[in-house]
């Protein structure tokens, strides 16, 4: 199928495009029936840049100016003047404070806009102290208001919009997906434990470094892909342990699918960070789900929702060392449950993570508030179950 005359979706990001944020780029791709057209106020060099993505704000004195006016105000003639050239019928912005940087914009248009929350938006943005807390619960508010429709990745992260004022009939809980291949042929592993994500606190690769090294018996041999702040300290603490650790740091998608499929488990142990940052549902958790590989997680936002304990992996509580060691170890030397809850976790992820179907699912959101007409309403969007 083909995108329908009118149906122009303009996927907003205002930094276009971290690495890290390949689902964006994946859900537009696999859109059918509406046309996707990504536009950002900056440009960020990344292996997932586009040179036909349209850039409000070009690396100029005018374009930084203009930039930082939208960040202090909302308001832009420039992006104004570039989304209403692309006459777009909705409007899909990603992250909260992105959705209030064109709510206004999209106001003047009459555009209905869409905003997907990903988790960091409504925690620890939200739970900053003083003034800078202040200001972003008070423009999560404004943008609830102006939004025909709000998406959360997961129940946790759409009670915490609620909590934030977001009306609860116009929060929906749908899953972005991930694309869903041929079950890889089986290769002899390489790997015993891999980790995919940013070094940073919320992704628990301290409590991953620390467990591993309660395991000097079966010395796992371990392979963690990205980078971040704690990337450093993580490899110098990994050099202390003796673990048999092998850092890749950031790698596209093939690198990642091929270690994926020549490892024995996954392990995302991700937690609350200090500064209240919490996980959505972590894209990687389903990429190692659709590789048929099981996962060791924790009880995290909405982590249980893709991964079911004892069926398609194991959970434990956040920061539990001894208890992530514990599960590391049952699925490392039993084989008969490491192959049973990576099959499981393969059809769990078939049944409720396939980005086709789920970007099926949101085309049918994008009707639900699409104006039929100039100056018509938006049709209600139909309550959470």
């Amino acid at each position: 199928m083909t995108a329908s005359a009118g149906r122009t979706v303009a996927i907003w990001r205002s930094c276009l495009l971290p690495a890290s944020e390949t689902f964006i780029r994946n859900q537009g791709g696999a859109l059918t029936r509406w046309r996707p057209a990504y536009v950002g106020a900056v440009k960020v060099e990344s292996p997932i840049a586009a040179d036909t993505d349209a850039i409000a704000y070009p690396d100029t004195a005018a374009g930084r100016l203009g930039w930082l006016l939208l960040r202090l105000t909302g308001r832009s003639p420039r992006l104004r003047g570039l989304l209403s050239g692309l006459r777009p019928a909705v409007i899909h912005a990603h992250f909260g404070g992105d959705g209030w940087l064109v709510s206004r914009t999209a106001a003047r248009l009459g555009v209905p806009l869409v905003i997907t929350l990903h988790g960091l938006d409504v925690t620890s943005q939200a739970r900053r102290p003083g003034l800078r807390g202040a200001r972003h619960r008070r423009h999560l508010r404004a943008t609830f208001a102006r939004a025909a429709l709000i998406i959360a990745v997961s129940e946790f992260i759409r009670a915490r919009a609620i909590e934030l004022g977001a009306d609860p009939a116009k929060v929906r809980v749908h899953h972005t997906g991930v694309p869903i291949a041929p079950a890889p042929a089986p290769v002899p592993p390489k790997w015993d434990i891999v980790f995919v994500g940013r070094f940073v606190e919320k992704k628990g690769i301290d409590d991953l470094v620390e467990a591993v090294g309660l395991l000097p018996d079966l010395r796992p041999r371990v392979l963690l892909i990205g980078a971040g702040p704690l990337a450093e300290p993580i490899r110098l603490r990994a050099a202390e342990l003796g673990l048999d650790a092998t850092f890749l740091g950031v790698q596209d998608a093939t690198v990642v699918r091929r270690s994926l499929a020549e490892s024995k488990v996954f392990v995302s142990p991700s937690k609350t960070a200090p500064n209240g940052d919490t996980e959505g549902l972590p894209t990687t958790i389903l990429e190692a789900g659709s590789m048929g590989l099981p996962t060791i997680s924790t009880y995290h936002s909405g982590i249980p929702e893709a991964v079911v304990h004892g069926e398609t992996g194991l959970l434990c509580r956040e920061g539990d060392r001894a208890a992530l060691a514990a599960a590391i170890r049952r699925v490392l030397t039993d084989d008969e449950l490491r192959a049973r809850l990576g099959s499981q976790a393969r059809r769990h992820t078939e049944a409720h993570f396939d980005l086709d179907e789920q970007t099926g699912r949101l085309q049918e959101l994008y009707e639900s508030v699409r104006l039929p007409q100039p100056g018509a309403q938006a049709r209600p969007v139909a309550s959470h179950p």
